[in-house]
Formats: C-alpha cells, sequence, structure tokens
C-alpha cells in the first residue's frame, strides 16, 4: 500500500523536487509549482457524498497535463484514481493512497511532475533512467591459463 510517506521518499528522488505548505498541506513542488500535494477531502467535500461512500485515508491530489488528460485517466479507472466536484474544470485527480496499486501511483507522480519541469530536468531524469536501463558491463575475460604440463615417465 503506498502511503504519504512514500509518496514523499519517491517524489523526492525526481530532480529539482522540493516540499512545502500550500494551504497548510504538504505538497511537492517542482519549479516553485505543486504537482503532488496531500489533500484530505474537506467538511463540504465529504458533505456532496450524501449516501455514497467516502473515501477514506490518505488522499493525494496529481496535476495531470490537461482536462483531456484527467478524462481519460479517469476513463481508465485505476483503482483509488478519482475526482470530486471541487475539481471540475481542473487539471488534477485525487487517489485514495490505500486502494490504489503502487506502480499507478509511481506513474501518476511522474507524469505530474513533468507537467511542470523544465526541460533540463527532464533530461536529467530520461538520463538516469536510461543509465539504469543500460546492460551491465561485461567482464574481461580472466586470461586463461596454460594448460598443465602432462609428465611423462620413462
Amino acid at each position: 500500500m503506498f502511503t504519504l510517506a512514500k509518496v514523499d521518499a519517491y517524489a523526492k528522488t525526481l530532480p529539482g523536487v522540493t516540499v512545502g505548505l500550500s494551504w497548510g498541506r504538504r505538497t511537492w513542488l517542482v519549479g516553485e509549482k505543486g504537482f503532488v500535494w496531500d489533500r484530505p477531502l474537506s467538511k463540504a467535500d465529504i458533505k456532496r457524498y450524501g449516501n455514497a461512500p467516502i473515501p477514506q485515508g490518505e488522499i493525494l491530489g496529481v496535476r495531470v497535463a490537461n482536462l483531456d488528460a484527467k478524462d481519460a485517466l479517469l476513463a481508465i479507472a485505476p483503482a483509488g484514481f478519482f475526482t470530486i466536484e471541487h475539481f471540475n474544470g481542473y487539471p488534477a485527480v485525487l487517489i485514495e493512497l490505500r486502494l490504489a496499486r503502487a506502480a499507478d501511483v509511481r506513474h501518476a507522480i511522474v507524469d505530474a511532475w513533468r507537467t511542470l519541469a523544465t526541460p533540463e530536468l527532464q533530461a536529467r531524469l530520461a538520463t538516469r533512467a536510461t543509465k539504469k536501463r543500460a546492460p551491465a558491463k561485461k567482464k574481461a575475460k580472466a586470461a586463461k591459463k596454460p594448460a598443465p604440463k602432462k609428465r611423462t615417465t620413462r
């Protein structure tokens, strides 16, 4: 299960990320702009749910590239991803971390980071990813020792 502590650890591995506060909540920033943030539901958000099940536990707000990307992501419906009325017309989704797959959360964090990261920062991430994927160099084969000479008896 992904947690805000894991979000913190993972987001800080991305180039240029700092952590700050926005609206009194922990926010991960790149270029002084938030791309993911701790976003518990407000009383007004909960009231709008009426009798419907209310998301529980830690909730992460995640920026997306645009409203089309938001619609596409919500259409795919990865576990734990949702939106609320407050986010209508805003390019972001919410993630109920206790329900989401770790890989989906990591992808969402990186995609959100990419929406705001400069080309230079994106190049640093791409370089790092390439280094991780590069096959390890093979060790030079040890020089073969000459075979021992056979002793002959007379």
